[in-house]
């Protein structure tokens, strides 16, 4: 067979090979997706018992699982909306759905690393702190202003239409997952115990673009259907740049990253993913 016979059976069979890998995607939907939320979440999910996720095989889906939990916020501010309580009592009460919806996992992570880059006078001392579940100021303050900025954000939002909202908790939910993965591919453990050296184990770069890939194609859906393509492309440069700020800093603070940089990280990135959406925000 010539070259244009090679050819055109090359390309017969193109199709049946996308066909496959998309296939092969499907299948992987379900336990990776289920993997994520087993881990980043409280709520229960089929599928198996908990167990130490393998972000090597599903790092990709972990954008999908924060948009889950965005959704659960949206449930959350519909029910609020349907018995009409005022515009910040249901965006609290939808962040608080979500935060239900973790444990808290986050925010723990946000609170004790403000108390440890804060307090700490030294590498040893900032570690110590981070190990310590009792809360400081520097926790408590932390903990406080993003608890604000993120009630404020959904109230504002809701007042842009349920769809809007919807949308933007969806986005705002999977670039929060997509900057707890930044530390863990990006920094070596602070330590050789903990929640960062599990997690942290075979993540790469690799796995890390591959869930900014998993982020960018919901930032290009949700733009098209509700917040328009560009603010959503903003609000995930401004996220995921927020995410890499944590980690700059904890390079600096610890020389590396633990669960909790990792949760500090998550928060920051989907405060700064609120804040690009919403700048130039103007009440009706």
């Amino acid at each position: 067979m010539g070259p244009i016979g090679d050819r055109a059976g090359r390309d017969r069979h193109l199709p049946l090979g996308a066909l496959r890998r998309a296939s092969e995607g499907l299948a992987r939907l379900g336990p990776d997706l289920g993997a994520n939320m087993r881990f980043f979440t409280r709520l229960p999910w089929p599928g198996g018992d908990f167990a130490p996720p393998d972000f090597r095989r599903i790092a990709w889906a972990a954008p999908l699982a924060g948009a889950l939990v965005g959704l659960v916020g949206a449930a959350a501010l519909f029910v609020a909306h349907c018995v009409r309580l005022p515009g910040l009592m249901a965006g609290t009460i939808a962040l608080a759905a979500t935060v239900a919806a973790t444990g808290a996992l986050h925010e723990d992570g946000l609170a004790d690393v403000a108390d440890g880059f804060g307090g700490g006078s030294s590498r040893e001392r900032k570690l110590e702190i981070l190990r310590d579940s009792r809360l400081g100021a520097y926790g408590v303050v932390a903990l406080a202003l993003s608890l604000l900025l993120r009630a404020a954000a959904i109230t504002a939002t809701a007042s842009l239409g349920s769809g809007y909202a919807t949308a933007a908790l969806a986005l705002c939910g999977a670039l929060a997952r997509l900057g707890a993965l930044a530390p863990l591919a990006l920094l070596p453990p602070a330590r050789a115990d903990g929640a960062g050296a599990s997690a942290s184990a075979g993540v790469s770069a690799r796995q890390l673009g591959q869930a900014g890939t998993t982020s960018l194609a919901l930032a290009v859906a949700l733009g098209l259907g509700f917040l328009g393509v560009e603010p959503a492309l903003f609000a995930l440069a401004v996220g995921f740049g927020a995410a890499m700020l944590v980690v700059a800093l904890a390079r600096r603070q610890i020389g590396g990253q633990t669960g909790d940089v990792a949760g500090a990280a998550a928060v920051v990135a989907e405060m700064g993913a609120w804040s690009a959406l919403l700048i130039g925000f103007a009440p009706a």
